[in-house]
């Protein structure tokens, strides 16, 4: 996402040089999706993929419409669509298959089992390989699963985003679900990267409400505790927290993003960090997930959220 101008300028030629070092460093698991520039992302990595697509496991999203005239996209979860996004993206990414696809949000108008089914007909059409949902509850997870296996949930999940341990991490655990964790490092400022909360007027992050105002201010104040954590253990903090996400199971697959090659190298590097029980222990009470200010969307995004 970040790769299309999500959290402000890219460079196209910094973008595609990322992807390609994020191959020689061994980093095979991408995820994109169709909303992401409006098609641009897909694009972008379709440019690195038709180079190496027997190298990358490819996962890309559906379930967004962007409107010709507004700067909100909208939920489609409709057969209709589904199928028809998948054209879509197939074309951008120039490719004959996709290894996971998820359903990107719940359509709250389309039950989960139409959504499903139109996407296990890909499946058997031989267009995509593997099925995921991305930020639904257990319920819906145990649903959709009846229709098909569903071998993915995408979730926002991180030291300061632990919804999905309440229900999620059990069912996941109990379908054989693998549970992706998008924004690890809290877009950003889990890894100290923000000294301020100044953004760029196309920058998605100057409407998370835990990185405006007082909140931002609050919230910097916390990051001092991580910063001491990470300097005992001899590693960055945005390390520490990619390593906490990784060691709360082995059902669990952070993907950072970045558009920075250093950063990529720095991430990648984590897997060197080792964290003991008592470390995890000693991170999770030193952070704890009601001392953080503010919500990681607006009320308006967050009820596109299913939580029941």
């Amino acid at each position: 996402m970040v790769l299309s101008g999500s959290y402000g300028p890219a460079e196209e030629k910094d973008s595609l040089a990322t992807l390609e070092w994020a191959l020689e460093l061994g980093c095979n698991f991408w995820d994109t999706a169709d909303v992401y520039g409006r098609g641009h992302n897909e694009q972008l990595v379709g440019r690195v993929l038709r180079k190496h697509r027997q190298k990358i496991v490819l996962a890309t999203k559906c379930g967004f419409v962007w409107s010709a005239t507004e700067d909100e996209a909208r939920i489609d979860g409709t057969p209709q669509h589904i199928k028809s996004a998948c054209e879509a993206s197939l074309r951008r990414l120039g490719t004959e298959v996709i290894d996971l696809y998820y359903l990107h949000r719940l359509d709250a108008q389309v039950p989960v089992e139409e959504s499903v089914g139109a996407m296990a007909e890909l499946v058997q059409s031989g267009k995509v390989r593997q099925l995921g949902l991305s930020e639904v509850s257990s319920t819906t997870l145990r649903r959709a699963s009846k229709v098909y296996p569903i071998a993915a949930l995408q979730s926002e999940y991180s030291l300061w985003t632990r919804d999905p341990e309440e229900n999620v991490f059990d069912t996941c655990r109990e379908l054989g679900v693998l549970f992706v964790a998008f924004c690890p490092v809290g877009r950003g400022f889990l890894a100290g990267a923000l000294k301020d909360n100044t953004f760029a007027s196309n920058d998605f992050r100057r409407n998370v409400p835990r990185l405006t105002g007082d909140n931002f201010q609050r919230n910097l104040r916390l990051l001092q505790t991580i910063r001491r954590l990470a300097a005992a253990k001899g590693c960055t903090v945005a390390q520490l927290a990619l390593a906490w996400v990784i060691a709360q199971g082995d059902f669990i697959c952070a993907i950072p993003g970045t558009r920075r090659r250093d950063h990529l190298e720095e991430n990648w590097a984590t897997q060197q960090v080792e964290l003991t029980v008592a470390d995890l222990q000693h991170i999770r009470q030193s952070l704890p997930e009601s001392a953080i200010a503010g919500e990681r969307y607006t009320p308006e995004v967050m009820a596109r959220v299913d939580r029941s």
